[in-house]
């Protein structure tokens, strides 16, 4: 369905192709199911006693071990691919609509089957250390095995930093009442506070999507208010955010050094696939680029009139588009520009407009932001953003789309090969979104439509680099400062203040930052997802790097790439960029994807 707006029909993403409803029989049946496949591999894994070594039965026969392997991995993909097709399925209506009870009350269902997944992939990690030394051999056994050779072995290395069963087992159970369910109140909170804002003489019941949005307005005037609306909205529920970021860092703290990690990045790196080389020589190059993006700060500030820019400011538009764009315009600009690009990233958006897999309404409920989510029974995609008409959500939309093509890149692949590390999981969106830059900017009809083009592309850019840089920043602070006690609301405010403060320098207005962005911004409450920041500066300029040699190869590069993103759950960051010559360990890749931006930077100056 559609909603008529100003903005023209606006979609709601349709997933009736899934299961009808979430009381119908299909779905309850899929339910069902999920529970008999759980049962199906705790029989599997007690009758082949696959426990770690003090509990369970070694294996010596290579042969034997193969065996065990592919009646394994057989079950976990099932596993994984139906349930998480139930809980796409769930979480589509949870992301869309908090106020939906049923919805909620059967993704809490569904989690507690998730918990038992877990606990018996845990168990399976392991049993896999204790077997480790066999697996080579094991893998010229079995070519289903082989298929799966570096999944295996990154489970196999990862049992080192895992607590006893039992521990790991009780870990998982209290999640749910624990660090999950902080996430969730973060997401009810956010997603449910509402704003009244007065604007061309009408006052309306702003969700806070909405008022973020108008960060992006042309009148400022209209920023200013909305940075103040939003900043005393938060203040209003800082105390409840405050205990749930407390909540959530000091269980990561806790489990962290019971399972022996090195400190809370420790975890992040090896779920990103990288080494601390890579990240140290990334952030360096970053820190080092800091003055060229203040240069462009200042430069906008002059531009608006002002000496020093506020964060209201940050996000403004400059120079003219000739249009906002309806979301059936956004849909015709983004095909055509994938189309330069790809003939099949092309009919990959068109398919996903035409079966209304994006939902674009900004609403009451709807959690902000956005995201792609993949549905695995159906090898599909669903896409979750807050459509405003301004060019910035078609870069958005175009964006997400990304992800999506990157899940059709992996169709055919089994569950446990498509386990993607953010660090590359944002490769192929940030590819979709370079694309659709650089086609916009070569055709803009005027200076100003260049600039305000060049704008919307910079914003993003000091966005994933400078911001991104700060959060790191704050992040790492507060996990050291939790380790030693509960925070107040006050601290983190003044934590991401001087985090701002440090990255972007005199670019902004040091009176006034948003000192409230760690109460909207849902990465920094995931247990799991620490540090879900440098993933996307490493995203970006990666996928620059890539498309420096797309500009040199032309057509040549599309199937090389297609071939990439098919392959990031089965290797390295390192060792995929090495396909293309490309060494993350080498500051001056990093460095020569930032000069792209610097040269961008370059050309509003001039402008």
């Amino acid at each position: 369905m559609s909603a008529k707006t100003d903005l023209g029909p606006v979609p709601h993403w349709d997933l009736s192709n899934v299961y009808p409803n979430l009381e119908s029989k299909e779905f309850k049946a899929a339910f069902k199911k999920v529970k008999a496949q759980l049962d199906e591999i705790d029989a599997y894994l007690e009758k082949h006693h696959i426990a770690k070594s003090e509990e369970g039965a070694a294996v010596s026969d290579p042969k034997q071990l193969a065996k065990i392997l592919e009646g394994a991995l057989k079950l976990f993909n099932a596993a994984i691919r139906l349930g998480g097709t139930v809980e796409a399925y769930i979480y589509s209506f949870v992301a869309t609509d908090s106020y939906n009870a049923l919805a909620k009350r059967l993704l809490s269902e569904y989690e507690q089957l998730d918990v038992r997944l877990q606990k018996q992939h845990t168990q399976f990690q392991g049993w896999m250390g204790t077997v480790a030394d066999l697996l080579p051999k094991a893998l010229e056994h079995s070519p289903e095995v082989k298929t799966h050779a570096f999944y295996l072995q990154e489970t196999a290395e990862q049992s080192k930093y895992l607590m006893s069963s039992l521990e790991e087992q009780l870990a998982a159970e209290l999640n749910l009442s624990g660090a999950n369910a902080w996430g969730k109140l973060q997401g009810t909170v956010t997603s449910q506070l509402t704003v009244e804002f007065e604007r061309d003489g009408k006052t309306e019941k702003l969700p806070m999507p909405a008022l973020i949005n108008l960060r992006t307005d042309p009148d400022p005037e209209v920023r200013k208010r909305a940075y103040e609306a939003e900043s005393a909205a938060w203040k209003s529920v800082e105390e409840p955010l405050a205990a749930a970021l407390n909540g959530i860092k000091g269980t990561v703290n806790t489990l962290n050094r019971r399972r022996g990690r090195e400190d809370a990045l420790h975890s992040s790196i090896d779920q990103a696939r990288i080494d601390r080389p890579a990240l140290e020589a990334m952030l360096g190059a970053m820190k080092d680029s800091f003055p060229t993006f203040r240069k462009y700060l200042k430069a906008k500030a002059k531009r608006l009139g002002k000496k020093k820019l506020p964060w209201w400011d940050l996000f403004a538009p400059t120079g003219e588009l000739s249009r906002r764009f309806s979301f059936p315009e956004a849909r015709d600009f983004i095909i055509e520009q994938f189309g330069n690009f790809s003939p099949d990233l092309a009919t990959f958006a068109k398919r996903a407009f035409d079966n209304n897999w994006i939902d674009a309404e900004q609403r009451d409920g709807k959690r902000g932001g956005a995201f792609c989510m993949s549905v695995p029974s159906v090898d599909e995609s669903r896409i979750l953003c807050n459509f405003d008409g301004s060019l910035d959500l078609v870069f958005t939309v175009a964006h997400e789309l990304g992800h999506g093509f990157h899940n059709d890149c992996l169709v055919g692949k089994t569950e446990l090969q498509t386990i993607t590390p953010m660090t590359l999981a944002e490769t192929a969106s940030i590819m979709c979104e370079t694309i659709v830059f650089e086609d916009a900017l070569a055709e803009a009809a005027s200076p100003q439509e260049k600039l305000a083009i060049l704008e919307t592309d910079l914003i993003s850019d000091t966005q994933v680099i400078v911001d991104i840089y700060s959060r790191y920043l704050f992040e790492k602070e507060i996990f050291e400062r939790r380790a030693e006690a509960e925070l107040s609301a006050d601290d983190f405010s003044e934590i991401m203040v001087r985090a701002q403060k440090a990255t972007y320098g005199d670019g902004l207005d040091e009176e006034h930052l948003q000192k409230y962005m760690w109460t909207w911004k849902p990465h920094y409450y995931s247990a799991n997802l620490s540090f879900y920041n440098y993933p996307y500066a490493f995203g970006l300029l990666f996928a620059i790097g890539l498309y420096a040699i797309y500009q040199e190869r032309g057509a040549d590069f599309v199937p090389d790439y297609k071939n990439l993103l098919a392959s990031t759950g089965e290797a390295s960051a390192a060792d995929l960029a090495a396909r293309f010559g490309i060494d993350i360990r080498s500051k001056d890749f990093w460095v020569n994807s930032l000069g792209v931006i610097g040269k961008r930077i370059d050309r509003y100056l001039e402008l």
